[in-house]
């Protein structure tokens, strides 16, 4: 993954985004991975002799100062401050929480969370999203990992957990960064001040800063991801991941109105004489002035299936997708119901997307397909034209033209930089403007 990707547009929106939103807890598809040993802290990874070198170290294959990259670098080593701030605190009075620092909902997403009889003698909440967050509890394999002759197959057999696979790796970041059926940014919690939260995971993998490298030895030991197949699966996993939230959480509230968390949040949120509702973009079934579901992630693997599959397939999907926005004006009952016919189709190709090898033209030809779609007005929600955005530098890397890319990426994130902004019409001129240059 390219250094330079720093210096981009992407990087001063996601850092934006990560620094409101970073957070851990737990696993969606695996939670007991996580929790299954003893969290020992990062003090206990800390030293000179283990992972707090000042310097990288180049003869051996770990670099020894991933301490030092996390408490520097990485926003996960804030999280637990940011609860402290100004903001966090009149969030928590406006929810009644008494104080963000102490409150569960608040700690699920910015610390590691850990029950306390899984809290070993240096783990501190207020190291907030620790190595063990990602890397599960160290009980079982911090001395063994570190051993003469140790595989990563034996770290893995003591409880770490496998982020070198794609499909594992999604799973474990959306936990924090869409929610999961225990701990979810309500529509609540964003009326008290908390940012909406966005995620693609590629471009976030990217931006944080790096603490080893994928060379032939680390590939010998672990593969690699290409940076196509990351993107495919974060894609699918983050439609799956809202599908089966919604399929959850609508009608589960004992209140009058719905999770409100799980509609376009633009569609009810922008100036009164902005009139940007059509029919095209409402949907059919979807009245002026409903609440809309979201669809960005579907949207965008719609247009990856009409590429790597079928028109035909493309078209299948396209309508269950409109019957899974429909079902959001009708029952909880319809939204399950429909929710879980896509979800089927999605882990069928996460499975088979996060491994097969695609040539170049594929990617060249997904790319295109995007901001064809955008052109065509297909994405005029600024969640769906955000992850447009997101998409086309990822696969500009993938391809590695992405400097011959900027004038034309630059013209379209100045459309997403800021959502109180956005105007759809506006979006798909600059994406009719700059099509030809992808």
């Amino acid at each position: 993954m390219n250094a330079a990707i720093y210096k981009t547009a992407s990087y001063r929106l996601l850092c934006l985004i990560a620094a409101l939103s970073v957070s851990a807890g737990s696993v969606f598809a695996d939670e007991t991975l996580i929790s299954k040993n003893i969290h020992l802290g990062p003090a206990s990874c800390a030293s000179s002799v283990c992972h707090g070198k000042l310097d990288r170290q180049k003869e051996i294959n770990v670099w020894l100062n991933e301490y030092r990259i996390w408490t520097s670098a990485d926003k996960h080593s804030q999280a637990y401050r940011t609860l402290t701030s100004d903001e966090s605190k009149r969030i928590a009075n406006y929810l009644g929480l008494g104080s963000a620092t102490t409150a569960k909902v608040c700690l699920d997403c910015h610390a590691d969370n850990i029950a306390k009889e899984k809290r070993g003698p240096k783990f501190q909440l207020s190291d907030g999203v620790g190595c063990e967050a990602c890397h599960g509890g160290a009980e079982e394999w911090i001395k063994s990992h570190a051993a003469e002759g140790a595989t990563h197959a034996d770290n893995l057999a003591r409880g770490m957990y496998p982020t070198e696979k794609p499909g594992d790796r999604a799973e474990l970041c959306l936990s924090c960064h869409m929610g999961t059926a225990d701990k979810f940014a309500s529509h609540d919690i964003m009326g008290a001040g908390h940012p909406r939260l966005s995620f693609e995971l590629e471009a976030f993998t990217t931006n944080q800063p790096a603490h080893y490298d994928v060379d032939d030895d680390y590939r010998q030991r672990k593969g690699e991801i290409p940076g196509f197949n990351l993107w495919l699966t974060g894609q699918v996993e983050a439609a799956r991941r809202y599908l089966d939230l919604a399929g959850q959480k609508l009608g589960s509230n004992t209140g009058m109105y719905p999770e409100l968390a799980l509609y376009d949040c633009h569609g009810c949120h922008h100036e009164m004489d902005d009139k940007r509702w059509t029919p095209a973009r409402g949907g059919p079934g979807v009245s002026p002035g409903s609440p809309r579901l979201q669809d960005q992630h579907l949207v965008i693997v719609q247009t990856i299936v009409g590429v790597v599959e079928s028109a035909a397939a493309k078209a299948e999907m396209t309508e269950a997708t409109a019957a899974f926005v429909r079902s959001g004006q009708e029952s909880s009952a319809s939204v399950r119901q429909t929710s879980q016919a896509l979800i089927t189709s999605l882990e069928s190709r996460k499975r088979e997307w996060s491994t097969r090898q695609f040539d170049r033209n594929v990617v060249v030809a997904v790319r295109r397909a995007l901001i064809q779609s955008a052109a065509d007005g297909n994405m005029s929600d600024f969640n769906s034209a955000e992850q447009v955005y997101l998409a086309l530098e990822s696969l500009s890397y993938t391809l590695g033209d992405r400097q011959q890319k900027t004038s034309a990426l630059d013209r379209i994130y100045k459309e997403v930089e800021n959502d109180s902004s956005f105007n759809p019409s506006s979006f798909s001129r600059t994406a009719q403007n700059v099509r030809g240059e992808f």
